[in-house]
């Protein structure tokens, strides 16, 4: 049972799902129940015969998933009480290397599935995704509960040191041990009953509410009536607002979509005041207004139920217990550097905030700062300090050029691998591209899927995922996918980002390398399976690329000419490096702080008001700066509400240290060279959980890391 299926049956969605009218694969006339006995023709019930088993996308429609899921569930359930009923003794191969052959079928499913209602989904897939919440629960729990099945698992532990295993498969004897006691094995019988209702309620709770997130990012899209109102954005984007608003049966009006984030990037350029205000107040008031989107209570039910599970388990609380299997271990070393940092970074922001005031009141605004100005005034600011904004350097990031001479040129350099797009094999949208990739020696190495654009049927962010996984027991190559938001232009036009999407690209293809790159045996280990703390550290090395000379002068050409960005132009973007890091760093240490604040809570102190409690807990924590709203509102926060980063949120910045630690190793060793990107691979990206992964940082780096080029990085020293 793999460690995909683990996570995917353990939370029921840990890939958060997403709604729209759109349909993906393809629309049913109905929800109604599909006969079994189709399950002869569904294509989700075997292995894929295409290149390295990508989904057959062109074959699967809506009905296939809910027999699939019931077939694969049954499968798994025998193949599992053949091993737990398995009259042989104990041994690693016909229990633990058995349980991890478990449930492809499942794995499958299950992968697809969730890919989908997290990419491209539709009425009939997310009615299908709330029936299976609670049922994958139930599913897992009959396995993490078995207690024939635990009685093996510690037979074999006992007698560990007579088995003479590898160091992998001894890390995975212990990982499936401590993964069963997490889940509860060794709780009695009338607190498993209880841990079962607990787990059930959990998963459809965060089903919905990752749910109600994507209807109301759409549903508070920011309609307007007249062009004037959008003054200050480009005509390209008052195109996009235009057919946006034109999609939605709004022909003549404009239509500004929200990201998932607190902060707008329109902001950045709306000239009238009243609109950005519009636009922040829609953005931050997502899922706390009332109606049947409003997150609110199940922000507080999922808190409490979270606490209550935690001390069922044994915790004092929920990050006690998330923490516990992180890098970080404790609460106590999380909430010392995110408290740490804090002081710091709000003072940053408040010297920010007041030179930005000082802008307006030169410019005879008549009013103070507020949260819907700081993006905008900080654009002036950026053109008065450095005599450069972002809209001169959007025509030299044309999305193409960044993908193929940008990210792709950097990994070849790194690590001799080379892409060749591939237009025979079938998506799940028309928008996405897949690439065959082949390592330095040639040879066939894996798949990938670029899925940039943004459409109501996907939910905000970016992330990757993978389709297969790496693994030498199974023989898998990896098919894996990159997910961006970035607005779909009108036919014919350019498609031109912004630095933070540039910036994005490669972060996330960075996490694509992860699960490209892995060289494990056993699926459980396979490419980012790794503590959440430590998932994002490659993937922000990675963007140490996007502005590297060699690189950044092989993609960053104007779209139109084709010239070379100036060199005078990027001088003043290295230049500006630090500016507005102070806002940077205090909206994303405040969301970080919120996350620990909810998950350090007892069931006896769950507030009756998420919006209070927000308030409170910010303020509490010297973060409360109303200039500086926190990246995520407890109501939209579905990295911890609706996906596998709660109690997590703080990882970005622990994995910020190794990632600021690695990028002056390569500076010390010369930077961008196959030398340099082959000692990267072998001593962390491809061994992906099978080491512990601050070991696998020290073989890397040759001693722990170091905090100070952080602080460096960010301003804070």
């Amino acid at each position: 049972m793999n460690k995909t299926l683990l996570m995917l049956l353990c939370s029921a969605l840990t890939i958060q799902t997403s709604y729209a009218d759109e349909t993906a694969p393809t629309q049913t006339a109905s929800n109604k129940p599909v006969s079994i006995a189709r399950t002869a023709h569904n294509p989700l019930l075997a292995t894929s015969t295409l290149a390295y088993g990508l989904p057959a996308f062109n074959k699967i429609r809506n009905e296939h998933f809910a027999p699939a899921f019931a077939t694969a569930i049954r499968l798994h359930e025998k193949e599992i009480a053949a091993i737990a009923n398995n009259r042989a003794k104990p041994s690693f191969e016909n229990t633990i290397v058995a349980l991890e052959r478990s449930g492809q079928t499942l794995n499958r499913v299950s992968t697809i599935f969730f890919n989908l209602t997290a990419t491209h989904t539709n009425p009939v897939l997310e009615a299908l995704s709330s029936e299976m919440a609670p049922k994958l629960s139930a599913h897992q729990d009959l396995i993490s509960l078995n207690d024939k099945l635990f009685a093996r698992i510690e037979q074999i532990v006992k007698v560990r040191d007579q088995l003479k295993l590898d160091a992998e498969s001894s890390r995975l004897l212990d990982r499936y041990y401590t993964d069963f006691v997490r889940a509860g094995a060794k709780l009695d019988a009338t607190q498993k009953d209880k841990l079962k209702a607990l787990n059930a309620q959990l998963a459809t709770l965060g089903n919905q509410f990752s749910q109600n997130v994507l209807k109301e990012t759409n549903s508070s899209a920011l309609v307007l009536e007249h062009k004037e109102d959008l003054a200050g954005l480009s005509d390209a984007e008052i195109q996009i607002a235009a057919a946006a608003a034109k999609a939605k049966g709004m022909d003549g009006k404009f239509l500004i979509p929200l990201m998932n984030t607190t902060g707008q990037p329109a902001i950045a350029s709306l000239e009238k005041r009243e609109i950005r205000q519009r636009l922040h107040e829609a953005s931050v008031n997502r899922g706390s207004h009332g109606g049947e989107n409003d997150n609110r209570k199940i922000a507080i039910e999922l808190a409490r139920l979270r606490a209550e599970r935690a001390q069922l388990l044994g915790y004092a609380h929920y990050a006690d217990y998330g923490l516990e299997d992180e890098t970080a271990k404790t609460s106590t070393a999380v909430n010392k550097m995110l408290s740490g940092l804090a002081p710091a970074a709000v003072a940053n922001a408040k010297a920010e905030a007041a030179e930005l005031q000082k802008l307006i009141d030169a410019k005879q605004g008549g009013f103070q700062l507020a949260a819907w100005d700081w993006a905008y005034y900080t654009e002036q600011l950026r053109k008065e300090k450095y005599a450069f904004d972002d809209g001169q350097l959007r025509p030299y990031f044309e999305l193409n050029q960044v993908l193929e001479k940008g990210v792709f040129f950097a990994a070849t350099k790194l690590y001799g691998i080379t892409f060749k797009e591939r237009k025979d094999l079938p998506v799940y949208h028309p928008s996405v591209r897949v690439y065959e990739i082949f390592d330095a020696d040639g040879k066939p190495m894996a798949l990938f899927l670029a899925d940039m654009y943004a459409r109501d049927s996907k939910r905000g962010g970016a992330w990757m995922n993978s389709y297969v996984e790496q693994s030498h027991l199974f023989g898998n190559k990896p098919v894996i996918a990159n997910h961006l938001n970035i607005p779909q232009p009108p036919a014919g036009e350019p498609t031109l980002l912004t630095v933070d999407e540039v910036k994005t690209a490669f972060h996330e293809f960075g996490h694509a390398l992860h699960g490209l790159f892995s060289n494990v045996k056993y699926p459980r280990f396979s490419g980012t399976n790794v503590p959440r703390d430590f998932v994002e550290y490659p993937s922000q090395v990675n963007e140490m690329w996007a502005t590297w000379p060699e690189v950044l002068k092989n993609y960053a050409k104007h779209y139109q000419t084709g010239a070379p960005i100036p060199q005078d132009l990027l001088d003043k973007v290295a230049a500006s490096k630090k500016f507005n890091q102070g806002y940077t760093t205090t909206e994303y240490i405040a969301a970080s702080l919120l996350d620990q604040r909810w998950h350090q809570l007892t069931p006896a102190q769950i507030p009756g008001d998420a919006i209070a409690f927000e308030q409170a807990a910010l303020k509490d924590m010297g973060v409360d700066f109303a200039p500086v709203p926190p990246r995520y509102r407890t109501t939209y926060f579905s990295h911890i509400f609706g996906g596998g980063y709660s109690a997590g949120y703080y990882a970005y910045l622990w994995s910020e240290v190794l990632d600021a630690d690695t990028v002056e190793w390569f500076h010390e060793q010369g930077g961008l060279s196959r030398k340099n990107g082959d000692w990267f691979r072998r001593q962390l990206l491809s061994r992906g959980g099978s080491i512990d992964p601050m070991e696998s940082f020290r073989q890397f780096r040759g001693r722990d890391p170091k905090i100070e080029p952080l602080l460096l990085r960010r301003g804070l020293k």
